[in-house]
């Protein structure tokens, strides 16, 4: 029974993916979305089955399936890791995936592609499954980089437009600066523990922990190395600052893509691969407050982004972007617990926002931008509650999931002593503020005040069918109840028992149990700063309307550096695409054209038809030039062999 409910939660989206894939075209659409749900449905049951088996009932397992590489010191096995920490990925990604797939049946009715979508969105989860319930750092390395590879082909799937393959390959690329980091990380891995199985590699990490490498002619504190190269492919992955700028450009996909890679899947791998390597980074105290100040960072200037767009889906992408930081600022004070709790409650209200944006699109007739909107909520009520109760989550609102998995985070980063700590305390704080502020922005410029679309556009909105409603109800549960019905075995009392040994702190370093001794103020502070954020929404875009614009006319230029994005893409569009192409350029005209090319190839065919040009001025056609030359011919070859005969 476990083994059948292991495989069929993991390699059931695979099964589906190629049906679809392959034989989508033969079997119609309706016929592979039917397959694709179906075992998306009995992933998720399987998964929810293994949750109340693994993480209730307190039975992890691994399931060995086969040796796939034995190389030397190298062996690696494909196992299906299924401890807590795993299994509560794989809930989490099953779960939303199922309705992502459910609410695309409707979304994507009228995409002439919608078996090759659903295949993408399966194979996509599959991926994401390989990595979470990897069993070592090469299985994990697949997932990821299949991960990766579907990611570009769904936020490229409508590939007609420029601006989606352009986003496509920003993403693949920025990826891939962050996996180059990770896979040497990996090999750097291997060469202090001549191992890549975690079983191995955590048994001796405390072994290790005085250990030094020599990287670039410097010794390194091994541990620490290791640890900042795996943190590179999670900044990558999970859009911290310096490697997000693709994240907001993966809005260019279809939005049940932008659901799935920014809710459960894809951003948080690099959050669980953290979290899974807890025993080394527990040793490397340098980079965890490196990590802690980037999450707050991240947090911070991503909420600052968003209150200055106008694209709903963007919106809630920098949102995304600053949640991940909150995670990452868990993770750096060794609060991961909190870090997974927080991702586990994201997961279903953000799952929420995305598809509930998507809603609003498809009634607005593809229209993405809020000052185009106002006025819905009487034409699509039930979106507008799903979208209240996700922003409420997201606000960290009290009663709602978020509440309890961001103030956990706050609480923890509070206990910790130290000025990092507590500079990344303050940005998580701001950043409540910020995000309470820009979710019921949203909501008034979208759903209030006077319809500011056209006529025609406005008396064709209307409520989304029930395929892709039924969903949204689904994500509302969890966002609604996911906190405090699983906040006692996260980070609650039972917290032990609930993670076993899949998470790892150092003992007497505890800060979830901290966190119960701060100040009373520094607990409230974050819905204090939540309510306050939201009254400030109301009263600029519900009661003082001109007063938004006023402030953008005081403050221009800070206002124009947020809605550029701190400039991060001129920057990098300065620094490092115009440097490349400029050297490509030369390399291209003068490396490849004129030397290789030019000496190579080309040259040697100059020479060659040169040579025959002059060659043919021989042929004259007369008798007594062709005589003469062979009596030259015949003069040489007596010379020749008379030399030769007398050496």
């Amino acid at each position: 029974m476990h083994l059948q409910l292991e495989t069929v939660a993991v390699f059931a989206p695979l099964l589906g993916g190629a049906i679809a894939g392959l034989f989508g075209k033969k079997i119609g659409d309706k016929a592979a979305n039917f397959v694709t749900c179906t075992l998306m449905l009995a992933s998720a049951g399987s998964a929810i089955a293994l949750f109340y088996d693994i993480l209730l009932k307190h039975d992890p397992r691994t399931v060995q399936l086969f040796t796939w590489i034995s190389s030397g010191a190298l062996n690696v096995s494909w196992a299906l890791r299924f401890d807590q920490l795993a299994t509560v990925m794989v809930a989490v990604v099953t779960v939303v995936s199922t309705c992502v797939h459910f609410y695309s049946i409707g979304y994507m009715a009228h995409d002439k592609a919608r078996a090759r979508f659903t295949a993408y969105l399966s194979l996509f989860t599959f991926a994401m499954l390989m990595l979470v319930t990897a069993d070592n750092l090469v299985q994990l390395f697949f997932g990821w980089e299949g991960v990766g590879l579907m990611s570009y082909l769904l936020i490229g799937f409508w590939n007609e437009k420029e601006s989606a393959n352009s986003a496509a390959i920003k993403a693949f690329v920025m990826n891939r600066i962050g996996d180059f980091g990770l896979a040497l990380g990996l090999m750097a891995t291997f060469f202090l523990f001549h191992s890549l199985d975690f079983k191995d590699i955590f048994a001796h990490a405390a072994e290790m922990q005085n250990a030094t490498i020599m990287f670039l002619g410097h010794g390194f504190g091994a541990l620490n190395l290791i640890c900042a190269l795996l943190f590179v492919g999670a900044m990558g992955k999970s859009a911290q600052l310096g490697l997000h700028t693709w994240l907001p450009d993966a809005m260019e996909g279809p939005t049940p893509v932008s659901a799935l890679i920014h809710a459960a899947t894809m951003v948080t791998a690099g959050v669980f691969m953290v979290a899974r390597m807890s025993p080394l980074y527990e040793y490397a105290v340098d980079v965890r407050m490196f990590i802690t100040i980037m999450g707050g960072l991240t947090a911070f200037i991503a909420a600052t982004i968003a209150i200055t767009q106008f694209d709903i889906k963007r919106v809630i992408a920098y949102s995304t972007m600053s949640q991940l930081g909150y995670m990452f600022f868990a993770l750096g004070v060794s609060a991961y617990s909190a870090a997974i709790f927080h991702l586990f409650t994201h997961a279903f209200f953000k799952a929420l926002l995305f598809l509930g944006s998507g809603s609003v699109i498809h009634a607005m007739g593809g229209e993405q931008d809020m000052r185009k909107m106002g006025g819905l909520y009487k034409k699509i009520p039930h979106t507008y509650v799903m979208m209240w109760i996700g922003s409420l989550a997201l606000a960290g609102i009290p009663l709602f999931a978020g509440y309890y998995s961001k103030d956990m985070i706050l609480e923890a980063d509070f206990a910790r002593m130290g000025h990092v700590a507590h500079f990344a305390w303050v940005l998580g704080v701001a950043a409540a503020f910020l995000t309470a502020f820009y979710s019921w922005r949203l909501i008034f410029m979208t759903f209030h005040g006077k319809p500011r679309a056209d006529k025609h556009t406005m008396d064709h909105v209307h409520e989304s069918p029930p395929v892709m409603l039924v969903p949204l109800y689904v994500l509302a549960t969890g966002a609604t109840f996911g906190g405090w019905a699983f906040r006692k075995f996260f980070v609650g009392r039972m917290r032990f028992k609930f993670w076993g040994k899949s998470l790892f702190v150092l003992k007497g370093d505890n800060v979830i149990s901290m966190a119960e001794h701060i100040p009373s103020w520094a607990g409230h502070a974050p819905a204090v700063v939540g309510v306050t954020g939201i009254l400030v929404a109301f009263w600029l875009y519900m009661k003082a309307t001109k007063v938004p614009g006023k402030i953008v006319k005081a403050f221009k230029p800070v206002h124009s550096l947020l809605f550029n994005k701190w400039y991060f893409d001129e920057i990098y569009h300065a620094l490092g695409v115009v440097p490349a192409f400029v050297v490509g350029r030369i390399l291209w005209k003068t490396g490849d054209g004129k030397i290789i090319d030019g000496l190579g190839p080309d040259g040697v065919a100059r020479v060659v038809a040169k040579g025959s040009r002059e060659t043919s001025k021989v042929e004259t056609g007369y008798v007594y030039h062709y005589a003469f030359a062979m009596l030259l011919g015949v003069v040489a070859f007596i010379t020749a062999y008379i030399f030769c005969v007398q050496r």
